[in-house]
């Protein structure tokens, strides 16, 4: 009953602001005012669905009482009375399907859901077959986003002596990749018998996994005063032109001692692009961090905060598992993860965190 009245509170207020809204713009000093009216429109547009789905859920409502009231008054006619029953099974019903869907409307938006990410995967305890751990990781995501219709866009790599990755770091263009994938910060774990393991024991291997939000110009200032740019000969491939001339760039953000390595491309400017972009990215997360650790140390969210000091999952071959540490999941269908099939994992998770938001909201 206290969630009700605290919703039904809040609904109330916003609903009186929406109208405050449109009453408004529809003033002829607003109306002549591009910049002002732009600013409402927005604003009254952020209410829409809200107060949508609150007047359609108040309108269950009221046909639900009627409804019971018709059942109670329907008790001398067997027909009607039954018909008036499953309307209000149906109702009820509709209406607990439309109290979630409000609160969860109710959520505040996470203003970068729509952007394209960056990500970095490096490998952790394990030597080379943690090298070769984050190589399969890169090659999960890859597979997810080809699912997606996504773009990926290798930036920089550092490759071990056995084909796989010490640090491989990819943009991924699609619209809503950061929706998807922030779930997927943290040190992934895998247990397996690597390939030149003779006696056939289980090693257990770590990557880390960061996923960053890409962060355009306007929104985050850098001081070019406070970056040291080196260019140097690319170590990786890219056949001559990459080899011969100096197109790697290394760009060392001076107050942090932030470090962006870029040399996939063949034009130093396309490397000095891509390697602004990773460090854009790179100091608005290290600033949201710093600014989630101060507001919320108490009870900080566990799910999608991109925190590194504890896995977030495992994948154990010889047990064809996968297990999320967070959500207490696990799935036996490892081969179909690591080929891409991430979205019942990530529901899953974003579950969670949608009912770890509700709670909180109620605190």
């Amino acid at each position: 009953m206290a969630e009700f009245t605290s919703m039904r509170e809040r609904l109330q207020a916003i609903e009186r602001r929406y109208e405050e809204l449109a009453e408004l713009m529809a003033r002829p000093e607003i109306a002549t005012d591009p910049q002002r009216l732009q600013s409402l429109a927005r604003e009254h547009a952020s209410l829409e669905e809200v107060v949508a789905r609150s007047r359609q859920y108040q309108a269950t409502l009221r046909a639900l009482e009627e409804a019971q009231a018709l059942r109670d008054d329907a008790a001398t006619d067997p027909e009607l009375a039954e018909l008036a029953r499953e309307e209000v099974e149906h109702l009820q019903e509709r209406s607990e399907a439309e109290w979630q869907a409000l609160k969860l409307a109710l959520l505040p938006a996470d203003p970068n859901d729509q952007k394209e990410i960056i990500v970095e995967i490096r490998a952790g305890v394990g030597g080379e077959e943690a090298a070769l751990w984050a190589a399969d990781l890169y090659r999960m995501y890859t597979r997810y986003a080809e699912k997606k219709g996504w773009q990926v866009e290798v930036i920089n790599t550092s490759e071990s002596d056995t084909g796989g990755f010490k640090e491989i770091v990819f943009e991924i263009h699609g619209r809503g990749a950061y929706s998807r994938l922030k779930y997927e910060s943290g040190p992934h774990r895998v247990q397996r018998v690597p390939a030149t393991e003779a006696q056939g024991r289980i090693h257990t291997s770590t990557a880390t996994v960061a996923v960053l939000p890409e962060v355009d110009e306007v929104e985050l200032a850098i001081n070019p005063n406070e970056i040291r740019m080196d260019i140097f000969h690319s170590g990786g491939a890219g056949g001559q032109n990459v080899n011969k001339v100096a197109t790697a760039v290394r760009l060392t953000h001076l107050p942090t001692g932030i470090v962006v390595v870029c040399q996939d491309e063949r034009s130093q400017l396309k490397n000095r692009t891509k390697a602004m972009a990773v460090l854009r990215a790179r100091l608005l997360a290290s600033a949201q961090q710093k600014q989630t650790d101060e507001v919320t140390q108490a009870r900080r969210s566990q799910i999608g905060t991109g925190e590194r000091a504890e896995k977030i999952r495992t994948y154990n071959f010889p047990q064809n598992r996968m297990t999320d540490h967070r959500i207490n999941l696990t799935a036996h269908n490892l081969p179909g993860i690591l080929d891409g099939e991430l979205d019942e994992i990530i529901d899953a998770v974003a579950t969670a965190q949608q009912a770890r938001q509700l709670e909180e909201q109620l605190v």
